[in-house]
């Protein structure tokens, strides 16, 4: 069973996909505890706030309620509501809390590709063919170390950054874990006018990738 925070069709707004229609399963439960999270309402799992799975789906505002529900579950909700979009965007919280192989497999065999968005900070349990979107979370205040072996499994990796430190402890991460990535994101923290000027400037310096947050321009989930 998977706790479900919230699911919603919409734009996929960050790195590679960015543009791509997904459906976004949103997992309950993070103990990584970033500053800058814009999800804390999925950090804590109590019971006092389990609903039914229908009162998780395209939810009017960010709240802490969640549901249990099987992979079987979930897919037969994406098929209810009738949704169109064929990349599922598996997010949290933290969602490499639990094993999504059971999950990704069941929609890869009915036509889904799935993109996993973690902190980097648990063992990966997913299928080769899933998508993995590493945004490295380091020293924060959770005490989690990012894994070596989720940086190698990383198709992309995307990091929020604020200040040239954070640029530092990335070069950092890299070179303790022996990663060269092919793809890396630089996301400006909040949108701020300074953290985007940081991300452009490094991105062209270090031939690295800018990921803008589009959805949050856009006013969208």
């Amino acid at each position: 069973m998977y706790k479900i925070n919230e699911i919603f069709e919409t734009i996929q707004g960050e790195a590679s996909f960015t543009g791509t229609p997904s459906i976004f399963l949103r997992l309950q439960g993070c103990p990584v505890g970033c500053a800058w999270c814009d999800t804390k309402q999925t950090w804590e799992v109590d019971d006092v706030y389990k609903v039914s799975l229908d009162d998780t789906v395209e939810k009017k505002a960010d709240s802490d309620h969640w549901a249990d529900a099987s992979a079987e579950q979930i897919l037969n909700l994406f098929a209810d509501r009738a949704y169109r979009a064929k990349h599922v965007v598996i997010t949290g919280g933290e969602p490499c809390m639990y094993d999504l192989n059971p999950v990704c497999e069941l929609l890869h065999a009915n036509g889904y590709t799935t993109q996993i968005e973690t902190s980097g900070t648990f063992e990966i349990l997913a299928p080769a063919q899933t998508w993995v979107t590493v945004s490295p979370k380091i020293n924060m205040r959770g005490g989690y170390e990012v894994l070596t072996s989720a940086m190698q499994r990383a198709d992309e990796i995307k990091h929020p950054i604020a200040m040239q430190k954070h640029v530092e402890e990335l070069e950092a991460l890299f070179a303790k874990t022996g990663v060269s990535p092919k793809l890396v994101y630089l996301q400006p923290i909040s949108q701020k006018i300074s953290a985007t000027k940081l991300a452009i400037e490094t991105c062209i310096e270090k031939n690295w990738r800018l990921s803008v947050q589009v959805h949050k321009y856009l006013g969208i989930n």
